[in-house]
């Protein structure tokens, strides 16, 4: 009896000193909540005779000095930066949907999972679709295996449909391939 009672003593008084210790902690740091726009863009005016505003080029598009000069959304105001209006003659479709129109649902409710494929050619579930070719270069940091897109209706490129990539804040204009 005599040793378990040594033995207890000997845990007991190294225990103690860690115990009055404050435990250290190691938590991850939280990542911010992506944001995912309520609403796609709205439709830009163009007022009977006047033009469309010209396009927005490739690599130039920021809304504020020090921005992201990539197409984005403003998570302020879900304000789309860098979507140009009808007539940018870099986003016609010579026949708009000819694959018919996309129907797995848009806006928020509605967040897929790329599951494999290149700016040419992607999928999530049994929908496809392709970047438009103008977009390519923002896409080059996309995960196509793994991402999460959020798909919005145009409404001014007939034809192409909006995929936001919520890990990256940006979006490019796609177009629908088909089931």
């Amino acid at each position: 009896m005599k040793w378990a009672a040594a033995l207890t003593g000997m845990l007991l008084a190294v225990s103690v000193p860690a115990l009055a210790q404050e435990p250290e902690e190691h938590h991850a740091p939280h990542a911010a909540k992506p944001h995912i726009p309520a609403h796609g863009p709205r439709p830009a005016p163009h007022p009977a005779g006047h033009p469309a505003p010209p396009p927005v080029e490739t690599g130039n598009i920021s809304d504020q000095p020090g921005h992201r000069t990539v197409p984005h959304v403003r998570a302020e105001d879900d304000t789309w930066i860098g979507h140009t209006g009808r007539g940018d003659v870099h986003y016609h479709v010579d026949h708009p949907w000819a694959h018919g129109h996309f129907r797995g649902g848009f806006g928020p409710r509605h967040v897929f999972h790329l599951a494999g494929g290149n700016r040419e050619r992607f999928h999530f579930g049994r929908f496809y679709f392709a970047v438009f070719p103008y977009d390519y270069a923002f896409v080059d940091d996309w995960l196509w295996d793994s991402d999460e897109i959020v798909i919005y209706d145009d409404p001014d490129h007939p034809g192409l449909y909006l995929a936001y990539n919520p890990r990256l804040g940006t979006y490019v204009h796609v177009e629908y391939l088909g089931e």
